[in-house]
């Protein structure tokens, strides 16, 4: 792998914290190409990102679709928690 990038995300709630790793737990086991890798760690009440992949490109668009990910499912609990 020639590319790579650690992304670290807070959260206010260690349950959305939870969720959302749960919610990303199959594209890290089971990626859609294999130009790229994600690891996805918990530190405290951080979210820890990690990919890897052989080029640039490939990691942009790995790192685009689990931020897209993340911020769906985030603003999914956040309107879930106001509707509650």
């Amino acid at each position: 792998m020639k590319a790579k990038s650690v992304v670290r995300l807070n959260f206010s709630s260690e349950r959305h914290l939870e969720i959302v790793s749960e919610a990303l737990k199959p594209e890290v086991k089971k990626p859609a190409t294999r130009r790229s890798r994600a690891n996805l760690k918990i530190r405290d009440k951080i979210l820890v990102l990690e990919v890897e992949a052989r080029d640039t490109v490939a990691l942009r668009a790995s790192l685009n679709a689990f931020l897209r990910w993340i911020n769906s499912t985030a603003n999914v609990l956040e309107v879930i928690e106001k509707i509650s």
